[in-house]
């Protein structure tokens, strides 16, 4: 509320401002975000499905530092310590395999389907 004093009299003015509620479509929403996560030396989930433009986010739970990597190194991330992440946006369908560099038998997938 905001006070005014016109002439010796003293006025109220309570301001309205409108609100106003909306919401997204789908497609102006942000990009999908899906999680794997490093644990353990093991991808979890290990193979993942997603829609095309879905993001992936690596995170290292391990108490050892990993590096992901794209067998066709479409994609590589820095050596990830405890606790770090990798992203990486998929904008083309098809199936996408990976490992850990540092630790070859930890291996996942991740196949992109068209929207």
């Amino acid at each position: 509320m905001t006070r005014f004093c016109l002439r010796g009299v003293s006025l109220a003015v309570v301001l309205m401002v409108p609100v106003v509620e909306f919401s997204l479509s789908a497609s102006a929403r942000a990009a999908d975000i899906m999680e794997v996560h490093v644990d353990n030396f093991t991808f979890s989930p290990q193979a993942i499905t997603v829609p095309k433009g879905t993001t992936v986010v690596w995170i290292n739970r391990d108490d050892t530092p990993h590096r992901i990597v794209a067998v066709k190194n479409q994609f590589k991330s820095p050596v990830l310590d405890t606790d770090e992440t990798f992203r990486w946006t998929f904008a083309e369908p098809g199936t996408y395999a990976y490992f850990c560099s540092m630790h070859p038998h930890m291996t996942g997938t991740v196949t992109v389907a068209a929207k």
